[in-house]
């Protein structure tokens, strides 16, 4: 059973798609971040490369105001993605 996860957030400020794929093979793993803050797509692109699993993240976010309701949204909807791969917390 393969463990992906894939959520979409849209919110006044943001629109957030965000999957991941945590049997991505750390040799395989594809990572790849567009929010238009080029800090935190690096960070992103590291999380997923050297964690070892897929990670994509495609985020338009109000910039012009500030950067917080991009941030703080990615981190929500990438929480929800990686806690949907999981799946049911047993065993």
């Amino acid at each position: 059973m393969s463990r992906t996860g894939e959520r979409k957030r849209t919110t006044r400020e943001t629109q957030i798609a965000v999957s991941v794929d945590l049997d991505g093979g750390a040799a395989g793993a594809q990572a790849s971040a567009e929010t238009g803050i080029p800090f935190f797509d690096h960070m992103l692109e590291q999380l997923g490369r050297h964690s070892g699993f897929g990670l994509t993240v495609d985020c338009r976010g109000d910039l012009e105001i500030d950067a917080h309701h991009t941030v703080e949204d990615v981190g929500i909807t990438l929480g929800q993605a990686i806690a949907q791969a999981l799946g049911e917390p047993r065993g």
